[in-house]
C-alpha cells in the first residue's frame, strides 16, 4: 500500500486507487473507491440539494459495484461512529438481498486519549453485523495493510466458501490430500466509507 500519510485531511467526493497485492501467495487486484468525508452533509448547511442528489446517485453506484466495504470511523468522533450505521443500512438496501462483505474499522487509534467510542462498543456492533473489526492508525500505518489483507481474505471466503480453503500445492490438508497449486488472479472492488 502507499505509505504516504497526509497530516491534514481534505474530503473529496471520490478518490479511486488501483493496487495489486499478494495475500496468502495469491495476487489480487484491488479497485478502491474512497468516499471518506461523504454522506450526511460534508459541507454543513451550505450543501446544495442538487449536489446531495448527485452524491447519492454516485454513492449508490459505488455500492452496486462494490464487493467489500470497509466502514471507517474515528475512535475520537462519536458522530462518525453513529454515521457508520447509516452507511451500513444504505449498503444493505442498495445490495437488495446480496450479502456484502463488511469490515468495521476504528481509525485514529493513535489518539487514544481523545477516544469517544470504546473498542468494546465497536466490537459488539461488528458481531451484530457478522463482520470483522479492528482499530487502525492511518497516521502511523498501524494495521492499515492488515485491514486490506483481512478484507481480501473475507471476500475470498464469502465468494468461494470452504472450497477456497483447500490446501495449496506442497501443503497437506486435513484429509492428507495435496493442494492443486494453481494461483488465481482475482479482481476485487473495495469501497471505503
Amino acid at each position: 500500500m502507499n505509505s504516504f500519510i497526509a497530516e491534514t485531511y481534505d474530503p473529496t467526493i471520490e478518490d479511486a486507487f488501483r493496487h495489486s497485492v499478494i495475500v496468502d501467495d495469491e495476487m489480487t487486484y484491488l479497485e478502491i473507491v474512497d468516499t471518506a468525508g461523504q454522506g450526511g452533509s460534508p459541507l454543513g448547511s451550505n450543501l446544495s440539494l442538487t449536489w446531495a442528489e448527485e452524491y447519492a446517485t454516485l454513492r449508490d453506484q459505488w455500492i452496486r459495484e462494490g464487493e467489500g466495504f470497509i466502514l471507517v470511523y474515528s475512535i475520537a468522533s462519536r458522530r462518525s461512529y453513529d454515521r457508520i450505521k447509516t452507511f451500513q443500512d444504505s449498503i444493505v438496501r442498495v445490495k437488495r438481498g446480496a450479502r456484502p462483505v463488511f469490515m468495521l474499522v476504528g481509525n485514529k487509534c493513535d489518539k487514544a486519549n481523545e477516544r469517544e467510542v470504546s473498542r468494546e462498543e465497536a466490537a459488539s456492533l461488528s458481531r451484530a453485523w457478522g463482520c470483522p473489526f479492528m482499530e487502525t492508525s492511518a497516521k502511523t500505518a498501524l494495521n492499515v495493510e492488515r485491514m486490506f489483507s483481512d478484507t481480501i481474505r473475507t471476500l475470498r471466503q464469502a465468494r468461494d466458501g470452504d472450497a477456497y480453503n483447500r490446501p495449496r500445492q506442497g501443503t497437506t490438508g486435513p484429509s492428507g490430500t495435496s493442494g492443486s497449486g494453481d494461483k488465481r488472479t482475482r479482481r476485487t472492488r473495495c469501497v471505503i466509507l
